[in-house]
């Protein structure tokens, strides 16, 4: 694990973003909320939220940090379920790695509840694929200082 004591706390703020390609069917079951497992959009938020938080029991050369904020927002498309995961800290070392880890997370998530509506005569999954995760987006930037008279 590197060696980041000498560094100051700094405002740190990545956005992740991955995909997960779906059958048209399973889509719809999505949007009416008819799957067995129950809702997809808020059991994949909470996923990925809880999976920010424990990243560094996931990814073992990653350090522990304050995250002071996890947003992950689900978009259905015609196709596809899109997850953006935004991770925020007060912290040494950058939040990529929680930004990551909630989006894929979420959308291994999703795979699991929409797996029986996936599957074809043979039991394969011939139409589900997970792509494009990548961090879209990294801010590192001093944290602000409060004026005179104003409270913590």
């Amino acid at each position: 694990m590197a060696d980041i004591s000498e560094k100051k706390d700094v405002l740190r703020i990545a956005q992740a973003k991955g995909i997960i390609k779906l059958k048209p069917e399973t889509i719809q079951r999505i949007r009416e909320k008819t799957l067995g497992k129950g809702d997809v959009v808020t059991t994949a938020q909470i996923a990925g939220i809880l999976a920010a938080k424990k990243t560094p029991e996931i990814v073992p050369l990653c350090h522990p940090i304050p995250i002071t904020k996890v947003d992950v927002q689900i978009t259905i498309g015609d196709s596809k379920v899109i997850v953006e995961s935004t991770v925020q800290s007060l912290a040494k070392t950058g939040v990529e790695m929680e930004a990551l880890v909630a989006t894929s997370v979420a959308l291994l998530t999703v795979w699991d509840m929409v797996k029986p509506y996936e599957k074809d005569e043979k039991g394969q999954y011939p139409d589900t694929v997970i792509e494009e995760i990548k961090v879209v987006s990294k801010i590192k930037s001093p944290p602000k200082r409060h004026s005179e008279g104003e409270k913590d």
